[in-house]
């Protein structure tokens, strides 16, 4: 009952007068006239109708003057007309809806009577009182009206705002996982809300169910899962508490005499599975539509049914895609617990003797439990508990937000990408369990979002999952590369480009990955494109991807190709780039291609600034400026040698780093300096 109003458009320019106050004094006495005020938002309502029965006074002298209006009248009459048909539409909502879920939205539809309010003192600001022939009575009251209109503050009812307490209260008893009283309904206080607004006989309870059933097909795909979980555990709320509230004495006895054949057969034999199937009194709403037992591990789909998770998990594994109680295509198979109906059928279990035996639950979960607990063995008890409530709500959390992903509106789906994109941030555990609710597909679908920020979010929500080694394997089966690589190349903001750049780095730690990436030219081209244009965040992650993808031989050729040996060159020059490092370990794996030694060797701007690196460069720099500059001299590299020999500063640098280097830089020194004394002796004592 999310009750959003635009404003209702009248027409392009301005009603006759005639037609406007007939209009005007129409609708007036329609709201006036409302009788049976819903128990929520009662005196919202009650006094919105007493300002628009002063209005209506009002319209009827302005009509009966019937003289010509000013412009400014006019204006102000129309904007009132606006006005009152949302009035209208926002009482119909509030007494043709759900009571229940009025009265947890009582500070929504609260705020939006007093928006109203606030609309209404703005039209009557326009509305000249001193030049309209208005009776004295009526000129007061509306400079009444006005000023109350002005000063107006929000209202919300004190009683409604206990009653929403209370209903929370008893709401979360319901979804209490593990406490001792777990499922315990308070029925006398559930009798006491109920009835406090309107719901006081099986007649009221029926309609209110349909009235819930009603918003919750409304808010399927609008609103999102959690919405209409919270809808559906109301539903479930509200149809057991009819059973237990107007039980009668027949109903009473079956019970008991239930419960003594329970009894017996406990004494003798324990209680099958099949034999349960035929026990009386088994709510409709307890049972699985699909098998017709008793629902041990109720779930929510994405069409907003709920089934027994052994049930509607076969059925999804069988190869259906749809829905079996209304056959709609399910926009994904992620299964939300519905907790609230859980702890109705636990608490009906117990009441009727009833063993509960965890026979429904998935052999993905239990393959979870035996892994925690082959980890957690020896730890203590209450980390054990401590750890799994935590992994508890973190799975039910990403099932959530994947059922958003699927369902919701760009708004939704951009803020359940966020909200995954921090759930992935920390913990290998987190990153398990949001890849097993079914996020990554989904979020690959995104990275095509024209929004953004909903391109953003999914690209870095991948590259965060992606450092879960099993999910590489997992984005990768997904079809998840050209889409990645598109972001890379045309990303709508330069992070998720850069992200992207992370993401393809991530994923090549894989060797099969190096290999499906290598084939799309593009991802290299994309890589060098960011190599020139990124932030220095964006240069060292586009210089990491290529240096990873490089590792794989066959890969190398395809970098050069795409033009990184002149730019790593330049970057090298580049204080602010800040990638020296990088950019030299790249150029020195690339010198191990014909291509990129080719390339490299044809550089004269670069053997200064190698020789000076081994001078002043970091650690990492000094050893991969000796491993580039052994790569050059080498294999032909006669000419390079002799530049190299001609310089003052290489010779005294090479021997420096032979004594005092690196354990790497000293055996790469000392190699060095063999090939160019071979050189040397060769210059002097040519061959012949």
């Amino acid at each position: 009952m999310d009750v959003v109003l635009p404003p209702i458009m009248i027409s392009s320019g301005l009603m006759p007068t005639g037609s406007l106050m007939k209009s005007l004094i129409h609708i007036s006495n329609e709201v006036a006239s409302v009788e049976k005020l819903p128990f929520s938002q009662f005196r919202n309502i009650s006094t919105m109708i007493r300002r628009i029965k002063f209005l209506s006074f009002l319209f009827e002298d302005i009509r009966e003057t019937n003289s010509p209006l000013p412009p400014s009248s006019l204006l102000c009459l129309t904007e009132l007309f606006s006005v009152i048909q949302r009035v209208k539409l926002l009482i119909q909502r509030c007494k043709g809806g759900s009571s229940l879920w009025g009265l947890i939205q009582t500070e929504f539809l609260s705020n939006q009577f007093h928006a109203l309010v606030k609309e209404m003192g703005g039209a009557l600001d326009i509305l000249p009182l001193n030049l309209l022939n208005l009776s004295t009575d009526t000129r007061e009251q509306v400079e009444l009206l006005h000023k109350q209109a002005k000063r107006v503050d929000l209202l919300v009812d004190p009683q409604e705002l206990q009653r929403r307490e209370e209903l929370l209260q008893i709401m979360a008893s319901n979804n209490q996982k593990n406490s001792r009283n777990k499922g315990f309904v308070d029925f006398v206080k559930v009798k006491e809300v109920f009835s406090c607004i309107g719901l006081r006989s099986p007649l009221d309870y029926e309609e209110e169910i349909s009235k819930l059933e009603a918003e919750a097909e409304k808010q399927a795909g609008t609103g999102g899962l959690i919405v209409v979980s919270n809808i559906n555990n109301l539903i479930s709320l509200v149809t057991y508490s009819k059973s237990v509230i107007f039980i009668d004495r027949h109903e009473e006895e079956i019970k008991e005499n239930f419960k003594q054949l329970s009894a017996s057969m406990n004494r003798n034999q324990d209680v099958s599975s099949s034999s349960q199937s035929i026990l009386p009194n088994i709510p409709d709403e307890f049972r699985c539509p699909i098998s017709l037992d008793l629902m041990k591990d109720p779930v929510i789909v994405a069409s907003g049914h709920t089934y027994d998770r052994n049930s509607i998990a076969q059925w999804i594994n069988s190869g259906h895609h749809t829905c079996p109680k209304s056959g709609k295509r399910l926009i994904h198979t992620a299964l939300i617990p519905n907790y609230a109906l859980k702890s109705l059928v636990h608490q009906w279990c117990q009441d009727n003797n009833v063993p509960l035996i965890e026979n429904s639950t998935s052999s993905s979960s239990k393959f979870e439990r035996s892994s925690s607990k082959s980890k957690l063995s020896e730890k203590a008890i209450e980390h054990i508990s401590a750890t799994k409530a935590a992994m508890d709500a973190v799975k039910m959390t990403a099932e959530f937000l994947v059922g958003k992903l699927a369902m919701g509106s760009p708004e939704i789906q951009r803020q359940a990408a966020y909200e995954l994109r921090l759930l992935a941030k920390t913990g290998m555990d987190n990153r398990k369990i949001i890849a097993e609710a079914g996020a990554i597909p989904f979020l690959v679908t995104l990275l095509s979002s024209t929004d953004p920020r909903i391109q953003e979010n999914a690209v870095t929500a991948l590259l965060n999952l992606s450092i879960f080694d099993n999910n590489k394997i997992l984005i990768m089966a997904a079809g998840s590369i050209d889409s990645i690589i598109n972001v890379l190349e045309s990303g709508k903001t330069m992070e998720a480009r850069e992200n992207a750049a992370a993401t393809i780095f991530s994923l090549s730690i894989i060797s099969d990955c190096k290999v499906t990436i290598g084939t799309r030219p593009r991802a290299f081209s994309a890589l060098v494109g960011l190599l020139r244009e990124g932030t220095a965040t964006g240069k060292k992650d586009a210089a990491s991807a290529l240096f990873n993808l490089s590792v794989y031989n066959a890969n190398k050729a395809s970098v050069v190709v795409a033009g990184a040996v002149p730019l790593l060159i330049e970057l090298l020059m580049d204080d602010k780039a800040g990638i020296t490092d990088d950019a030299l370990a790249l150029l020195a794996l690339l010198s191990g291609c014909s291509e990129g030694l080719e390339e490299i060797r044809q550089s004269r701007i670069l053997m200064p600034m190698v020789i000076d690196l081994l001078r002043f460069g970091s650690t990492k720099g000094k050893e991969n400026s000796i491993t580039l500059l052994l790569g050059l001299c080498k294999d032909g590299g006669e000419e390079v040698a002799r530049r190299l020999l001609i310089n003052p500063r290489s010779i005294p640098s090479l021997q420096s780093l032979s004594t005092d280097g690196s354990l790497k830089a000293r055996r790469k020194a000392d190699a060095l300096l063999r090939l160019l004394n071979r050189c040397c002796s060769q210059s002097h004592n040519p061959v012949g």
